[in-house]
């Protein structure tokens, strides 16, 4: 049965219509390229899935298809790349080349311990060179809890490679080094701001580390952490928390109406979740668009996009909204 529609009482749908909402498409201002599944991490909240073992990858014909999108769609100022891991693409380096000579902004998600993998010695130098801003993942400021999530030794690498980016010029100055939360349960994150104030004074106190800010997403139920919540038992008590919580001004919000979101062979979906889904794809691929501004085009959403709207919302750069949930 399809994860995203399990769950049919009250459906997303209906929670729209009785707040009036339209949820459509604005114009296109980020562009999120998964440059593939391929992991030296398994984590247990991880909606894609990604891991050791996957060998799908954005080869160089649709990184060149996108390239050529990027510059025929000016309203794009963001890249933002995601995977998987998108330092272990053979082709990232000379890809993220590509994307800076466009002048568009060039983010990187990066989970901090693959700067330790073979080959990626001088990835942190490297991505300070050319100026990409970094997104890193760190679910929790305790070890524990880290490991726990993504595996034993997690977290003592993840503070290695938060110490050596600060060490090339990140979160201190114009390169941006922003951190994620994930809660490490079925539960939703807390405020933004008091988790930022504590992951910055703990961060600072125990290993000297400074960041820019603090972005907390909400763990979706679909893939890995949809097994996770099932084998456990907890499924449906987190599927009605997050419809509990639906909130009107953060789905006025979420981040698919400015952002559209590429999978590796060069599809198009409405954000990364949908995309790792297989959710309501877009008509036309890559190789069929002369641009990317689909302003006004209807999202596509199901019941897994309760995890955007509940609480405080959710989003790839954090909360949508400030609010105490239920």
């Amino acid at each position: 049965m399809n994860q995203s529609t399990q769950f049919q009482s009250p459906s997303f749908h209906q929670r729209l219509a009785s707040a009036s909402l339209d949820c459509r498409r604005g114009t296109t201002q980020i562009l999120q390229v998964n440059l593939g599944s391929l992991c030296n991490q398994a984590c247990h909240h991880c909606h894609q899935a990604a891991g050791p073992t996957r060998r799908e990858l954005m080869d160089w014909i649709p990184m060149q298809r996108v390239l050529e999108l990027v510059e025929a769609t000016p309203s794009i100022t963001q890249v933002d790349l995601t995977g998987g891991a998108p330092e272990l693409n053979p082709q990232f380096r000379c890809f993220v080349q590509a994307l800076t000579q466009l002048e568009v902004q060039v983010t990187n998600r990066c989970n901090l311990t693959v700067l330790f993998e073979p080959g990626q010695e001088d990835t942190a130098e490297w991505l300070a060179s050319n100026r990409v801003q970094i997104i890193a993942s760190l679910p929790c400021y305790s070890g524990a809890n880290v490991d726990q999530q993504r595996g034993d030794g997690v977290f003592s690498r993840s503070i290695q490679g938060l110490q050596r980016l600060n060490q090339v010029g990140y979160g201190q100055g114009p390169l941006g080094l922003d951190l994620v939360y994930n809660p490490n349960g079925a539960f939703l994150p807390g405020d933004q701001r008091a988790l930022e104030a504590t992951y910055r004074s703990r961060l600072r106190e125990d290993y000297g580390i400074e960041f820019n800010q603090l972005y907390s997403i909400a763990n979706m139920p679909i893939r890995r952490f949809a097994g996770e919540l099932k084998r456990s038992g907890q499924w449906e008590a987190y599927q009605q928390l997050l419809q509990a919580n639906f909130n009107e001004q953060a789905a006025q919000r979420v981040m698919c109406r400015n952002l559209v979101s590429v999978d590796y062979q060069g599809k198009l979906f409405d954000c990364d979740f949908n995309q790792a889904l297989g959710f309501g794809p877009f008509k036309a691929d890559i190789f069929e668009r002369s641009h990317l501004d689909f302003a006004n085009q209807k999202i596509a959403v199901g019941e897994h996009c309760f995890g955007c709207t509940a609480g405080a919302g959710s989003s790839c750069n954090g909360a949508l909204e400030q609010q105490e949930t239920h």
